[in-house]
């Protein structure tokens, strides 16, 4: 474990700032986001009221992830994280795919967010282009992504205080509707309206899992935080038991109480499903208060994604596999560069908002997915490096999971089979007609940059020869 002191050592410079509160709220920053208040519809339209298995299996697999990512990070937190990891324990060609799959996952999802924010304040300003607000938006975060990384902490912190205090107020607001208003047109009786709890069959249920992946997508970024946090070890522990247990009652309990308030065409036809129920219920301006909550939550899953995004690509810079400019830290601990390369996906979102409005979300979802699901995928995979190595050298971690190795090898099963179900869903099947032509060319510049790194050397080990022994070698370019 102690070779692994020249990754950390690698990937310094940047501040170590971040406290317990802040790691957790990142955590449930990047998870919180269009995935629920956006998203979720797009898996209703799947699954139905069968959703809530959905979410139930999609929160499952995150839960196995965070348990995995706990372990490796208390072992030894870098801001690399999980793309070090796999660099370390599997190999240089996993750990550099890793690290390229995630970049561009988050890079789209990034531009995931932002086209929901041009969407969310057409509720407002329907005459106002989209791509103006995209545009606002994004320099205002990027801006903010440029300071110090508590500035950044700071601003994630109150924007998912924000979505934690809306969500529990619309938790208890739904549940005083559906059991204490004594509405007959509100209760779970709903669940079975309409075409029953399954209205779409067991395969509509397993297809809205792939929606929930990506509404669980960004709370692998406390692993990437823990490099920046005062307190790594403890830091981790704390969110990870926080973060998950919040996540899943959030996600369960907001989609059960919506479905049994909104009827589905109903939820169908509009928007966001929260602001359809605060519609349904006819609470005043309770929608527009609700679409300003779900343009916060988008704003700070971005700014989650930004951070985190800039993060991986410094890793990469550090490890030698982007250009040297990436890896530079200004003074007030910020890579700058990298965070600049990483707002490439706000472009590639504007382009296709302005091309496919009506397409946009769904379209940059499917994108950003295939990055999500295989670097998931991978962690899983390194973590059964990572405990098998820890066995064999007999060293005793400070920080463990039950029920190894059976979690870890139902979490990877699991991932596997929501990719290969992406080739059954029209919505996704732009995800692996991206991802593997993306994988494999990301390999073939992993041995094409390798190929040449080994000619660089072998000549420079040639010029050192010739000065010893004074001779003069004739190269042939």
């Amino acid at each position: 474990m102690s070779d692994f002191k020249n990754i950390q050592q690698r990937e310094s410079g940047l501040k170590r700032e971040l406290g317990p509160k802040q790691m957790s709220m990142i955590a449930l920053g990047g998870a919180i986001g269009t995935g629920l208040f956006l998203g979720s519809k797009f898996a209703i339209g799947f699954a139905g009221p069968s959703v809530i298995i959905s979410y139930a299996i999609g929160g499952l697999i995150a839960l196995l992830l965070m348990g995995a990512l706990a372990e490796m990070t208390v072992a030894h937190a870098t801001s690399g994280s999980f793309g070090a990891y796999a660099e370390f324990y599997v190999g240089p060609l996993i750990g550099f795919l890793v690290r390229y799959l995630y970049w561009s996952c988050i890079v789209l999802a990034v531009g995931t967010e932002v086209t929901a924010i041009g969407e969310y304040m057409q509720f407002w300003f329907a005459d106002v282009p989209s791509w103006l607000w995209i545009v606002l938006f994004s320099g205002v975060l990027i801006g903010v992504n440029m300071f110090n990384v508590k500035a950044f902490g700071t601003m994630e912190y109150w924007f998912s205080t924000i979505k934690v205090f809306a969500i529990v107020a619309f938790i208890v607001m739904a549940a005083y509707v559906v059991f204490g208003s004594g509405n007959p047109d509100y209760g779970f009786h709903n669940y079975t309206a309409g075409g029953g709890f399954f209205p779409n069959g067991l395969s509509g249920m397993w297809f809205a899992v792939i929606v929930s992946i990506f509404s669980y997508l960004s709370i692998e970024m406390i692993a990437i935080a823990a490099g920046e946090a005062e307190n790594p070890a403890v830091a981790v522990k704390k969110a990870f038991r926080v973060t998950i247990v919040r996540l899943f009652v959030f996600y369960i309990a907001t989609l059960a109480l919506i479905l049994a308030i909104a009827p589905m065409d109903k939820i169908l036809s509009g928007g966001s499903p929260f602001v359809t129920v605060m519609q349904v219920v006819k609470i005043p301006g309770a929608d527009s208060v609700l679409n300003f909550v779900v343009i916060i939550a988008a704003l700070s899953a971005m700014n989650s994604q930004l951070y985190v995004s800039s993060r991986m690509m410094f890793s990469l810079s550090r490890a030698g596999d982007a250009p040297a400019i990436l890896g530079k830290v200004r003074a007030n601990g910020s890579p700058v560069n990298a965070l600049l390369l990483s707002t490439s996906g706000i472009a590639v979102a504007t382009i296709v908002y302005v091309l496919f409005p009506e397409q946009a979300f769904t379209l940059m979802i499917s994108l950003s997915m295939f990055g999500a699901m295989a670097t998931w995928l991978l962690i899983f995979v390194t973590h059964w490096f990572f405990r098998k190595r820890m066995a064999s050298e007999g060293r005793t971690l400070s920080f463990t999971i039950p029920f190894f190795p059976v979690g870890t090898i139902l979490g990877g099963v699991l991932m596997v089979a929501i990719l290969v179900t992406t080739l059954w869903v029209e919505d996704f099947k732009m995800t692996l007609v991206f991802g593997v032509p993306f994988v494999l060319a990301v390999i073939g510049i992993y041995y094409f940059t390798r190929s040449r790194r080994a000619h660089s050397r072998a000549v420079t080990a040639e010029q050192v020869q010739d000065e010893i022994t004074g001779t003069v070698v004739k190269r042939v370019p």
